[in-house]
């Protein structure tokens, strides 16, 4: 009610634009109400003259003279109202006219209730349904000014009519009225639900429109169309294009002929063009339908859809639709297929190719109640490479391996590249474990010989891992899975061997999943404990650092070496709550010792790259009362593998606090020489590799350890040499110019009492 009286919005479409509707429709009859008025009056007139004074009469007509005249000069500001907004002061300003208007009517039955008895007030009456019935008609679609202009009139008659004592007639009256009320909003309603809707579909028209006109301007496909004999109709400038000719030219062109081209007189067309005469013939719609065309004797494919045109009474039209020139993704779709089923790198079969290879042979081997296997090889050491000489080489080497996996492979055997370093071997007849064992170890010698990639001579050996079915594995994904947990298995015994499944192998699998679930545990359970490696100067041997090395010994499984469960906690981020203990743990520690030794922190590189992680050392450093410049950060240079940059933010937000960073194990790594530009790290810790094989007398090793040395120099870096473990291990490092070392030599991992009461320690005293 309120929305069609124009009080409030209609969904979609402000009060505003519902006026400008309704007063537009109602200028458009501002002649004919105002000559029904005009007729109205002289009627009036003559009903009241035989009662009525003729001063009164005279009165009135003035009032309905002024009323009209006000109405006219308002109606003639309303033409074209649909193209501007009504404001609500012309809206009050119509509402006075047409209450002028009603007043004026009313005073019909109001002098004829005064003056005229039963007759004359009928025949007012009578005048006034006439006028309320046509204003009901006319005026409806502004119901509030229709409303206003009955209403006077209305009430006075049926009041009048009352105090006559014609109760009868005054409810007559009153019914009448609320009929035509009634009338009026529904009419009101029904002229804003077309109005509204005409204006829907007019929007949509000219939406669609928009979108086909920058469909043909701004998209490669193109609109085509054609009649009930399959000729071209209105041919788009786009879909000319594609034809090579000119709109011109194709209008009322055969459309099969037109893209059928030089296979059209010969009568040889493809089955795909046949395909599509086919359902142009049953009037079929149809979508992405792949045609071979010929356009201008080059052989082409076309993607079209397309559906039937009907005219208003159902009648077929034609066709119309849309379509594209797809032959460049046509052209490489054996591309695509072999991208999916090929590494790209080594062009070996990839892990979805091996699948099918293995179902196919897993399916075949039991029709033909024999046995198949699967070989999964992983690369050792392939990761040192890849990290210290570049992906570039890495990639190389892969190209090499799959070289020498191909010429192991026999005609029995289909290899593939499972994904980064692991390979696979479908061994598709396989009699017994002998002949699978004798693939693997054919594939790990061959795979274990040197290689010369790019200058470099490389040694990655192999380890492997089988299983057998039907007897591993019923289905391929079990196969799959019990020879990597063989493989796995292989790793920890050693590396380069072969290790075949065995069902006890779940039971390795399921005591690492028991001691990731510990390892959860372990914090709550107060189960880890720090232990504290020292580091020496290496001209006066006294105490500089000590290391923090977290050690667990938990309440299931007995001590854990790190080697075990770090690798558990890198890999369920356990690593990041365990790493935020030991950096507060130790900085209360180092509280106690001497305010010139330092405490050094291993942080893995998930630590480094969580949000949180300075303010956790700004908490540690707060609760513990640690002065900054005692805390050493250590990290490897695997944080330059991923979130390079986070982890560089956040290392020098932490140098800013006046912490220390050493980049421990360098050189065995990735290659991170121009982090070492924008990282002003204080220490580099040269891996005990490179410390033990200069000591052999390796050049290369003493090559390294002479450039870190001499490169931290010109860095103003310190240098730490690790893993020293005898008196000529350490002559030679000072020797080289190492600032300090560490190592067994000068002591072991040890508790925190321990630590502290090497603070009076000579060693030198100690070792005489």
């Amino acid at each position: 009610m309120p929305a069609l009286l124009g009080l409030r919005d209609i969904v979609g479409f402000d009060r505003a634009f519902i006026r400008s509707l309704q007063y537009d429709q109602l200028a458009g009859q501002t002649r004919l109400r105002t000559l029904a008025h005009g007729v109205g009056g002289v009627v009036g007139s003559v009903c009241m003259q035989p009662f009525v004074p003729p001063v009164f009469i005279a009165m009135w007509i003035a009032l309905l003279a002024g009323g009209l005249l006000n109405f006219v000069r308002l109606e003639s500001k309303m033409r074209n109202a649909r193209e501007r907004s009504v404001t609500t002061s012309q809206v009050a300003k119509h509402l006075f006219g047409t209450a002028w208007l009603g007043i004026a009517w009313m005073c019909v039955p109001l002098l004829l209730s005064v003056f005229a008895d039963i007759e004359g007030m009928l025949r007012g009456f009578a005048l006034i349904a006439v006028v309320v019935s046509a204003t009901a008609a006319i005026m409806a679609v502004v119901p509030l000014r229709a409303i206003v202009f009955i209403s006077p009139a209305c009430f006075v008659a049926t009041i009048g009519f009352a105090l006559g004592g014609d109760t009868v007639t005054a409810c007559i009256t009153t019914i009448f009225y609320l009929l035509n009320v009634l009338s009026i909003l529904r009419r009101a309603e029904t002229f804003l639900r077309s109005s509204v809707a005409e204006i829907s579909v007019a929007e949509k028209s000219e939406v669609v429109s928009m979108l086909l006109r920058e469909f043909e301007e701004n998209e490669a496909d193109w609109l085509w169309q054609i009649d009930t004999s399959r000729r071209i109709r209105s041919a788009s400038p786009r879909f000319a294009y594609a034809l090579g000719r000119t709109p011109g030219d194709l209008d009322g062109a055969a459309f099969l002929q037109m893209i059928a081209g030089d296979d059209w007189d010969r009568g040889d067309l493809p089955r795909s063009l046949n395909e599509l005469a086919d359902k142009l013939h049953r009037r079929e719609s149809f979508a992405n339908l792949f045609i071979e065309v010929r356009i201008n004797g080059q052989r082409r494919w076309w993607e079209l859809s397309g559906t039937p045109i009907l005219d208003d009474r159902g009648r077929f039209c034609g066709f119309r639709g849309v379509g594209s020139d797809v032959t460049e993704q046509r052209n490489s779709s054996e591309k695509i297929a072999y991208l999916a089923r090929y590494d790209t790198l080594t062009g070996l079969p990839n892990r979805l190719s091996l699948n099918e290879t293995l179902r196919e042979a897993m399916e075949l081997a039991q029709a033909e109640r024999r046995r198949c296997a699967f070989i999964m090889i992983d690369l050792d050491r392939f990761k040192a490479v890849n990290d210290s000489l570049g992906h570039q080489v890495g990639d190389m080497l892969l190209e090499e391996v799959s070289k020498r996996l191909s010429e192991v492979a026999g005609d029995n055997d289909v290899c593939g590249r499972l994904g980064g370093d692991e390979f696979g071997i479908v061994v598709r007849d396989a009699p017994d474990y002998a002949a699978v064992d004798a693939i693997a170890r054919k594939a790990i010698d061959r795979l274990s010989l040197p290689y010369e990639v790019d200058r470099h001579t490389l040694f990655v050996g192999a380890s492997a891992g089988s299983a057998l079915a039907p007897r591993d594995g019923k289905t391929v994904e079990e196969l799959m899975r019990n020879a990597d947990l063989a493989m796995y298995r292989a790793k920890d015994d050693g590396r380069g061997v072969h290790f075949a499944y065995e069902p006890s192998l779940h039971a390795h699998a399921e005591e690492r999943r028991q001691l990731e679930f510990s390892l959860r545990k372990a914090l709550e359970k107060d189960e880890l404990l720090l232990n504290f490696q020292p580091v020496v100067d290496a001209n006066s041997e006294n105490v500089v650092s000590f290391e923090a090395l977290v050690r667990w010994q938990s309440a299931e499984h007995g001590f854990v070496s790190p080697g075990k469960f770090i690798p558990v906690a890198e890999d369920t981020r356990l690593i990041v709550p365990i790493g935020t203990w030991v950096l507060k743990r130790a900085c209360q520690e180092a509280v106690a010792w001497p305010k010139h030794v330092k405490v050094n922190v291993n942080v893995s590189p998930e630590q480094l790259v969580e949000p949180d992680f300075v303010d956790t050392v700004v908490d540690a450093l707060n609760r513990s009362g640690l002065a900054p410049q005692r805390l050493e950060i250590e990290v490897t240079e695997s944080i330059f593998l991923n979130d390079a940059e986070v982890a560089r933010v956040a290392l020098g937000r932490v140098m800013a606090l006046g912490c220390q960073v050493a980049l421990d194990d360098f050189g065995t790594g990735y290659s991170s020489l121009g982090y070492l530009r924008k990282l002003q790290f204080s220490t580099i810790k040269v891996d005990r590799s490179f410390v033990q094989g200069a000591a052999q007398g390796s050049s290369e090793s003493l090559a390294i350890v002479r450039a870190v040395v001499a490169m931290a120099k010109s860095l103003e870096m310190k240098t730490t040499a690790e893993g020293v473990e005898t008196d000529e291990e350490a002559k030679l490092v000072r020797n080289m110019g190492c600032d300090r070392i560490q190592g067994f030599y000068f002591g072991r991992p040890m508790t925190s009492e321990d630590a502290r009461a090497l603070f009076d320690t000579d060693y030198r005293a100690l070792r005489a």
